[in-house]
């Protein structure tokens, strides 16, 4: 819907709120049952991020292509009152995980608990507020990947073959995966791994790689004969593709999801392996197999079932449920064949009615200034950097949504950083709301004056609605960048309104018509400010609840209103105001782009 025809639609409401002297919204949040179950005839939303890897420290294009934007979505949908449950946690198993084990000298347990307590530490820091956390080495998660292989053994999607494999002959072990480095047969990467080039995003099997050599001796390795399992994909593509047409058709889809899925099924699919000659992952059932695991592309999105069986015994309302939950996932473009694909095609073939994906939203990636991050060479903020830095989560969460890279890849960059951060939240956002608040504050006691709209007050206020119904129509998309912008759109608008009312010279005049006037542009730009908290919120939770603190407004009354209406009562008064945002200094931010431009310039 174009500006105009939401102008014209949305005037007469508008204007029939603001008139009306008695009329005030509560903007009250409903509390979830406990524990959160699907309620039937509501809106049910299950929300997943990808499971990081358990063995690193989470970056600040891993938040965003996944934590961050998973948590700012299932903040919204809380705040519309739908009955939501996210859900994350780390990816434990496979060859990342004994690979960095072996590097630290440790078990295996041993890496997944310290980096666990570490991706924990990052993310509660963020303010990413999951409904569970969990992680994919348990019990719960061997339980329900071995019942779905049996689904899919009895159903006769699982094939039996030799497979070449890449075998380290000083090690005394089969090249799995992440423990064989190469050249891409592909795009001719130095670095590619044995199941996937990061550089090109193909899928390898390790025997094409180049000049293999063993991750962990770099010693060449030979080819031996090993047998394995293997879904049989072929057989699931036309259901696959049934399930990817309807779903992105209805749900939500990010184009680059589109354009890989659509790519994978026109290409046909094939067989694909799902066990590994490892010791730490979930083990095969299989009599004949039981010393090998499952692939961890087969095994890792089942974590999300078995997290939310951690959570729940009753966990199959969510996940066996598909006529009344809708399932959104948030990731980076190089997970989605997984989740469109394998995953769905893994759930399809137990013949049970599991909750398929409706909507995904895969982001581009991110990268750092001119380059890509590095915990090696020191190139980039990781999370406990970030930590480190004194800025504030908020701050972080800001820049970083602005600049998500929802379309194409983008950048983080010290110097934009320190642009939008006093641009756009210390002298827009932050400046907007210190100064009707500190009027209000100065003038009025702190307490509401009563408000009597003219024309040119109901023609601002219809301005503000339309970019809350963008801002609604962009969130229900999984379009948060510009829902982002419609905030500071809002803001912005708000600012120039106060300028052009100029209230403080109003006061001054010493009549009733300008006092009644005065208090008409404090009274609308407070109920703005309220808006903008509650808009705010999903994005900047640490702000909102210091606006909500000083608009004196309870916690739970932050739901997002339908229409700019009157949210705060005539002599409702407020707390004292107080900066929300500091000014980032020059010798500040270029300190911290030397400190994280990498080892070779400390």
């Amino acid at each position: 819907m174009d500006r105009e025809s939401k102008d014209i639609l949305l005037k007469g409401p508008v204007a029939a709120a603001w008139n009306d002297a008695s009329y005030v919204v509560k903007c009250f949040r409903a509390k979830p049952s406990e524990p959160i179950l699907p309620v039937s005839g509501e809106r049910n939303v299950l929300v997943t991020s990808a499971l990081p890897y358990v063995n690193n420290v989470p970056h600040l294009g891993n938040l965003i292509g996944c934590v961050l934007s998973g948590d700012v979505f299932a903040r919204y949908c809380r705040q519309r009152n739908y009955n939501v449950l996210y859900v994350c946690g780390t990816d434990e198993y496979g060859t990342a995980t004994e690979t960095k084990a072996i590097e630290e000298g440790l078990t295996p347990k041993e890496i997944c608990d310290k980096y666990f307590e570490i991706h924990d530490k990052v993310y509660k820091w963020f303010n990413i507020d999951f409904d569970i956390f969990g992680r994919t080495s348990t019990a719960h998660q061997t339980r329900i990947a071995q019942e779905i292989f049996w689904d899919l053994y009895h159903n006769g999607f699982i094939v039996k073959d030799n497979v070449d494999q890449l075998l380290c002959q000083t090690c005394d072990r089969f090249l799995a995966d992440r423990f064989v480095e190469g050249i891409c047969p592909f795009c001719s990467f130095d670095g590619a791994r044995g199941d996937q080039c990061d550089k090109c995003g193909h899928l390898i099997n390790a025997i094409e790689l180049k000049s293999p050599k063993c991750k962990l001796c770099s010693s060449e390795p030979c080819i031996k004969t090993s047998n394995h399992l293997f879904l049989d994909l072929a057989k699931l593509q036309d259901p696959v593709n049934e399930l990817f047409m309807k779903s992105s058709d209805q749900g939500v889809w990010s184009n680059n999801a589109k354009i890989i899925t659509s790519t994978w099924l026109r290409d046909g699919l094939n067989r694909r392996c799902i066990s590994r000659d490892l010791k730490w992952g979930t083990p095969v059932p299989l009599d004949g197999y039981t010393n090998k695991v499952f692939y961890v592309w087969f095994d890792a999105p089942i974590g999300y079932i078995s997290i939310t069986a951690g959570y729940i015994d009753e966990w199959e309302k969510w996940w066996k449920n598909p006529d009344e939950v809708k399932l959104y996932q948030f990731m980076a473009k190089d997970n989605v064949p997984f989740h469109t694909v394998v995953f769905p095609a893994s759930l399809i073939g137990t013949k049970k009615p599991y909750t398929f994906l409706d909507s995904i939203s895969s982001t581009e990636f991110l990268n750092y200034e001119d380059g890509k991050f590095s915990k090696s060479r020191g190139v980039g903020v990781f999370g406990n950097d970030a930590i480190d830095t004194g800025i504030p989560a908020d701050v972080f969460r800001f820049y970083l949504l602005l600049v998500r890279p929802e379309t194409q890849d983008s950048v983080f960059s010290w110097s934009d950083f320190a642009i939008k951060v006093n641009a756009e939240l210390v002298n827009n956002l932050g400046n907007f709301i210190n100064r009707t608040l500190t009027f209000l504050g100065k003038n009025y006691e702190l307490v509401m004056p009563p408000v009597f709209p003219n024309d040119g007050d109901i023609h601002f206020l219809e301005q503000i609605n339309v970019e809350l119904q963008n801002y609604i129509e962009n969130m229900e998309k999984c379009k948060l960048r510009d829902g982002l912008k419609c905030i500071l759109s809002i803001s912005k608008l708000g600012n120039g309104y106060l300028q052009a009312g100029e209230p403080w010279k109003l006061l001054k005049l010493n009549n009733n018509a300008d006092k009644l006037r005065a208090d008409s542009i404090i009274g609308i730009s407070t109920n703005v400010v309220y808006l903008l908290c509650i808009l705010l919120y999903p994005f900047m939770p640490s702000a909102g609840s210091d606006i909500l603190k000083q608009l004196n407004v309870m916690e739970n009354c932050i739901a997002i209103p339908e229409a700019m209406a009157p949210f705060l009562a005539v002599g409702h008064k407020i707390n004292e105001p107080f900066p929300l945002f500091v000014k980032l200094e020059d010798s500040q931010v270029l300190g911290l782009k030397k400190k994280y431009s990498g080892n070779d310039t400390c």
